[in-house]
């Protein structure tokens, strides 16, 4: 059975910091790409980071210089650090981990951010 078990959230002043983390199991966590997703009430669902099996990263424009992705494969944990947190990063945020036709979803944690 496949799990991802995201942590990490809460409530945050406008400028402070939060560390989500996913650790996956019951799939070989190191070919996946993975990804932090947010969806905020009224809105779809966008892409905030990703990190390739090999390391590459991408991110929203609006988080960079901001968030930073990071993973270890030997924990099959991906995480994702928020700094400099704006009301506007408020969301439920998901870890999600791809690959070829399979494609795991965490259950959610809420961020909000207050100002």
């Amino acid at each position: 059975q496949v799990q991802l078990v995201e942590s990490g959230g809460g409530l945050v002043q406008s400028g402070g910091s939060l560390r989500l983390s996913c650790t996956a199991s019951g799939i070989i966590f190191s070919v996946y790409p993975v990804a932090w997703w947010r969806q905020a009430p009224g809105n779809q669902r966008e892409l905030v980071a990703s990190m390739s099996s090999g390391g590459g990263e991408t991110y929203l424009d609006s988080v960079k210089g901001r968030f930073t992705i990071s993973r270890d494969n030997a924990l099959n944990t991906v995480w994702l650090q928020m700094n400099n947190l704006k009301p506007e990063d408020t969301a439920v945020y998901y870890c999600n981990a791809q690959f070829r036709l399979l494609d795991y979803w965490g259950q959610g944690t809420q961020v909000t951010v207050s100002s």
